[in-house]
């Protein structure tokens, strides 16, 4: 996304090239680079300037410590003879971490690239950037300079690394011909005392430093927002002139999805989730997620992410009210990519293994109590939604006296809109209201007992979670195994044990088994399905009665009636 104010009509839509473009690279690179200038005034015949007579100087510097990374290399259109005076191949970061300038008569090298560089130094006040900035992000120039440096291509613009660029200009000063970068020209006229600015002012001090600039910060250099048609000072030069970056942004890596399998109950309502990543999504480059369910397809949009991040993206279904296994197809597409996985769902149906109906001769001479077992436990969960937004960064681009525009090189930022879920459960269990001798929460054996459990799931963001809808309820006498109830949602966040059809008044009741030694009767339930994009929501619950006598000491033998 960029925005672009313009304030002299007559101006081309073409101009819109003087905004960088972020450019994968497969495409070449963008540059950061802006420029000014003016007149040149009258020169001498021992220090003169013609126009043509320049080039520039690249460098490969590595993005992440700025360190240069090849030899720098002089390209013009008009190499000079090697025998000017120069002070070597030295970068401006070279020079900015200390590097010393020390002119050399002879030995300069300089090189005639196949295709022609446009022109650089400008001497009427309008500036060439446009052509520059197209030049020096031509894949072919850049595959030239890759191949002149030694430097491997797709290496070069794989993302971590960058091209410094430096105006050259071939002049003659004091009756001898030099070759300077902006940055040269400065350091070299305090070791003369000024000399040189006094002799080329117009050329050393405003066009050729002016000839390239950063239009945002970039190597711990500066975006220049000083004059553009005024001599500057050695200071400013060595700072902030006389240079232009080329970068590249790494080519996105493929999308990637991270999904696992799911283990889901009947008639439930769940929520399937995935986590989206590489490259990055934004509202200029969005992901979309597609999930086919069942034959149905859920599409979720604006999946965004920064750049190394990621993004979880769900959908929210009903399962099938019958046991079965399921595939789930997801599709993630971005920009240029398409990822694809399966998911395995296994859908069970809990409520198929009842207790079997106790009788009043039951025995289990071998009872031995049973530990409650671990379950998944999970009772909060946490989860991000990225939210972009465009940062404006506006940069007047001049075209003439009192003409121009502005351009809108802002990029994408994001904030993390964190969300969360906390679930909270109890149960209780007591004595069955029908027993006839139970004792506060003490009973005999073979009587029964209710039970209800509560739970209940608060979320800040109640659209993404359901609520707890499944809860099982295992017992001492089978080792809490084998056998379990499946209980009844008696409306949301409540459960009871489904009416006992061995119950004489149909009662919601389990019956403890007559042999059930006295002691603790603890009861466990796992309170479950309450799905968020994190994962499902559980609880382990347990309660306990005691047991003291059984049901055969209600029973007595009376007389027999005449």
């Amino acid at each position: 996304m960029k925005k672009i104010l313009y304030r002299a009509l007559p101006l081309l839509l073409i101009l819109c090239l003087l905004c960088p473009m972020t450019a994968f690279a497969d495409t070449g690179g963008s540059g950061n680079i802006d420029g000014g200038g003016g007149g040149m005034g009258s020169g001498t015949a021992t220090n003169t300037w013609s126009p043509g007579n320049e080039g520039v100087r690249v460098t490969v510097v590595r993005a992440s410590d700025h360190a240069v990374v090849t030899t720098p290399i002089d390209i013009t259109n008009k190499p000079p003879s090697s025998s000017i005076y120069n002070f070597g191949k030295v970068s401006k970061l070279q020079y900015s971490n200390g590097a010393g300038l020390t002119p050399v008569k002879g030995g300069y090298v300089s090189i005639k690239p196949t295709q022609t560089i446009p022109k650089i130094i400008s001497t009427n006040g309008s500036n060439n950037i446009p052509a520059i900035k197209s030049y020096f992000t031509d894949e072919q120039v850049i595959r030239s300079i890759a191949n002149i440096t030694g430097m491997n291509y797709d290496i070069l613009i794989g993302g971590e690394y960058k091209i410094l660029l430096e105006p050259i200009a071939y002049y003659k000063f004091e009756g001898n011909m030099f070759a300077t970068t902006a940055t040269e020209a400065a350091m070299y006229d305090e070791q003369v005392s000024g000399l040189l600015r006094s002799r080329m002012q117009s050329l050393t001090h405003k066009n050729l430093p002016l000839a390239m600039f950063l239009e945002v910060i970039d190597l711990g250099y500066p975006a220049w927002g000083g004059s553009k048609s005024s001599p500057a000072s050695d200071a400013d030069i060595k700072s902030s002139l006389g240079l232009g970056i080329v970068r590249f942004t790494e080519k996105p890596e493929g999308l990637q999805i991270d999904a696992y399998d799911y283990e889901y109950r009947v008639n439930t309502d769940v929520i399937t989730a995935v986590r989206v990543s590489g490259g990055q999504s934004d509202p200029d480059r969005p992901t979309r997620v597609s999930f086919n369910i069942g034959g149905q397809s859920y599409s979720v949009g604006n999946v965004y992410y920064p750049e190394g991040d990621s993004q979880l993206a769900w959908a929210k279904w009903r399962t099938p009210d019958t046991e079965q296994s399921m595939t789930i197809q997801v599709t993630v597409s971005g920009p240029g990519s398409t990822a694809k996985t399966t998911l395995n769902v296994k859908i069970v149906d809990l409520g198929e293994n009842p207790p079997r109906n106790p009788v009043a001769d039951d025995r289990n001479d071998s009872f031995h109590v049973a530990a409650v077992p671990s379950r998944e436990i999970k009772t909060t969960a946490s989860w991000g939604v990225w939210q972009p937004w465009w940062q404006e960064y506006w940069v007047w681009h001049s075209t003439g006296e009192n003409s121009g525009y502005w351009c809108d090189h802002g990029w994408w930022e994001f904030d993390l809109n964190r969300y969360s879920a906390s679930l909270s459960a109890s149960m209780g269990i007591k004595c069955d209201d029908k027993n006839p001798t139970a004792s506060g929460r003490a009973m005999k054996s073979g009587y029964g007992i209710n039970q209800t459990v509560i739970g209940s799931i608060s979320s800040s963001q109640s659209s993404a979670v359901t609520q707890p809808q499944t809860a099982v309820s295992y017992f001492p006498e089978f080792g809490y195994e084998t056998y379990w109830r499946l209980l009844e949602r008696m409306g949301p966040g409540r459960f009871e044990f489904q009416k006992n059809n061995y119950s004489t008044y149909k009662n919601r009741t389990h019956f403890s088994p007559i042999w059930m030694p006295d002691g603790a009767y603890t009861v466990n339930t796992w309170l479950m399905d309450g799905w968020t994009p994190d994962g499902m929501l559980s609880a382990n619950l347990t309660d306990s009665l005691t047991i003291r006598g059984n049901l055969w000491q209600d029973w007595h033998i009376g007389p027999k009636k005449p």
